[in-house]
């Protein structure tokens, strides 16, 4: 099922990345050296390693039995969800995932990801209409999941301009799992219902209510490695993150000695707190493997295939592969 998965939202991105290069490019005599266009996509960007997530949402699709037609639109939908929040996320992050690559002149980061947000609401908008057009959608469905794709970003939207001012004190370890990655990636590992909850009439709602709580589940659990991974670039930029609350609670001590050091935000902090560290992997682990277990009773991942081995590849996958050495719970 992983297979046809990839295999169907790679022709998805395909689709979105044509639509784009229509609409990208620039009017009628304008000087060559002030063109946009959309840039090459490279062969990397169809990699199974690369398209994990989007692998995985759209296999609930073919778990679902949801019509060809209409899970090709939702995983270009989820392809332009991806834009939408990885063009923010290098915006508010001074990062450069590129995900549409685009072909401006000099070096803009910021115009660059405007752009690219600004094509994206665009693609979504044709790509709506046609459905309406072949009678994918209903007029009425296509402009609820107009409204909604917008909505649905709001609550972890509020919660990323949260933090632009800088962590003042750090809350409880509690509340950063069970609110800020609900918040922060729990919620975008739902998107993926978003047709399924406005369209799907015939879908069994119990499996579906089953499958969202698993992959908000895995969502969540991969933030907390990611909040393992990041401390030191969450610590300098004063970021929320589960480990560096668990350590202002319970060692506090570290964050002031930190405090004086020049911690770079690529550094390797979570050897220097390694108990700490470990007892947070351990925590992410055991929660994606709870939610691989029932992704297998669903049919969305293949039965048989060790729950324990699938969660711990999220380690090399989460770029935790020297952390990974060090676990000893496997």
């Amino acid at each position: 099922m992983l297979g046809q998965a990839l295999s169907e939202q790679e022709a998805c991105m395909r689709s979105v990345y044509a639509c784009a290069a229509e609409i990208v490019c620039p009017p009628a005599g304008s000087p060559p050296e002030f063109a946009v266009r959309l840039g090459e996509i490279p062969a990397s960007f169809f990699t199974a390693r690369k398209n994990i997530f989007s692998t995985l949402f759209y296999s609930t699709y073919l778990a679902l039995d949801i019509p060809l037609a209409r899970r090709m639109l939702y995983g270009k939908l989820n392809h332009l969800f991806r834009i939408w929040v990885t063009s923010a996320d290098n915006l508010l992050d001074d990062e450069d995932k590129c995900v549409l690559p685009l072909a401006m002149p000099g070096a803009s980061r910021v115009m660059r990801e405007v752009v690219a947000l600004m094509a994206a609401d665009r693609v979504m908008s044709r790509l709506l209409s046609a459905a309406v057009s072949d009678g994918t959608l209903s007029a009425r469905q296509a402009d609820a999941l107009s409204c909604e794709s917008l909505r649905c970003l709001l609550p972890s939207a509020a919660q990323e301009a949260s933090e632009e001012g800088g962590v003042v004190t750090r809350p409880a370890p509690e509340y950063v799992l069970e609110t800020i990655h609900v918040l922060k990636t729990g919620l975008l590992f739902n998107i993926p219902f978003l047709g399924v909850d406005f369209v799907e009439d015939a879908v069994d709602c119990d499996k579906v209510n089953r499958l969202k709580r698993a992959l908000m589940t895995f969502g969540a659990a991969c933030q907390i490695l990611d909040d393992v991974r990041d401390m030191a670039r969450d610590f300098v930029e004063r970021r929320h993150n589960y480990v560096l609350s668990v350590l202002a609670h319970e060692r506090p001590r570290v964050l002031e000695d930190w405090a004086r050091r020049d911690i770079k935000a690529g550094d390797r902090l979570y050897f220097d707190v390694l108990p700490v560290s470990l007892a947070a992997a351990k925590l992410g682990y055991q929660r994606l493997a709870g939610a691989c277990k029932v992704l297998q009773e669903e049919r969305v991942i293949v039965s048989g295939a060790p729950v324990m081995r699938m969660a711990f590849s999220m380690f090399t996958a989460l770029d935790l592969e020297d952390l990974a050495h060090a676990c000893s719970f496997i």
